[in-house]
């Protein structure tokens, strides 16, 4: 284990079964956060579980569809009626959808990419703001893409739902930066070795690229700093 710089701390981390999910959700757990783990299979989840109850770290898994809006009140509801407060909110569920050029986009397919990465963050805060706001330091962190603010060919569909949720996130963060202890961040993961990357860069030398859990490291780091609200990182 760790420093337990988030002892005490609950942590809700959505997409934890794989990848940077896993990963933040492992070393958050690390830092001493008891950390609930969302993901839409549970097979993966309980590894993820497993691995931190032998570290000697404590997590839930709930596994659940965020594309479901309303199996995300009912967590919401189940969170709050066994804390009184949701420390880290780590948005990191996204689906990468066919990547086509804009005329090509499928809409059927595009509608959930869009529900997935935009319309589930909203809904989850909207569900959390009272958790997060009771929280006497509560973080938001959002994982985007370089192509939310720097548009690349073919990328248009996923590159638009990661600059809607940095807006939306942003957006957040000054809403409520007066009135609570809620502080929003936007986090690159920059080039990781992950599943997502495979299907987008087939061919690709993955030990090329960094480990989720350098990721994972760094978003933990992040939120257990003085880090202000609005605040963007690059983890190269």
């Amino acid at each position: 284990m760790t420093s337990q710089a988030l002892s005490g701390k609950v942590a809700l981390v959505t997409g934890a079964s794989r990848g940077i999910g896993a990963a933040t959700a492992k070393a958050l757990a690390a830092a001493g956060a008891h950390v609930i783990l969302t993901a839409r299979t549970s097979g993966g989840l309980e590894e993820v579980e497993e691995h931190i109850h032998a570290q000697g770290g404590s997590a839930t898994i709930a596994p659940l569809d965020l594309v479901d809006g309303e199996s995300i009140g009912r967590l919401a509801q189940a969170i709050s009626g066994r804390w009184q407060a949701l420390d880290i909110l780590v948005l990191n569920a996204a689906t990468l959808g066919s990547l086509a050029s804009v005329p090509a986009i499928d809409a059927k397919e595009f509608a959930r990419l869009l529900t997935l990465n935009i319309a589930a963050p909203q809904a989850l805060i909207a569900a959390f703001d009272p958790l997060l706001r009771a929280s006497e330091d509560a973080r938001v962190v959002a994982i985007t893409s370089s192509v939310g603010a720097t548009p690349r060919a073919y990328w248009g569909a996923y590159g638009a739902s990661k600059a809607a949720l940095e807006t939306l996130v942003g957006a957040y963060g000054e809403e409520v930066k007066n009135i609570s202890a809620i502080r929003t961040h936007i986090v690159d993961p920059g080039a990781t070795r992950t599943a997502m990357r495979a299907r987008a860069f087939p061919g690709e030398d993955a030990n090329s690229l960094k480990d989720p859990d350098t990721v994972g490291q760094a978003i933990t780091q992040l939120v257990s700093a003085d880090t202000p609200t609005g605040h963007r990182s690059r983890i190269d």
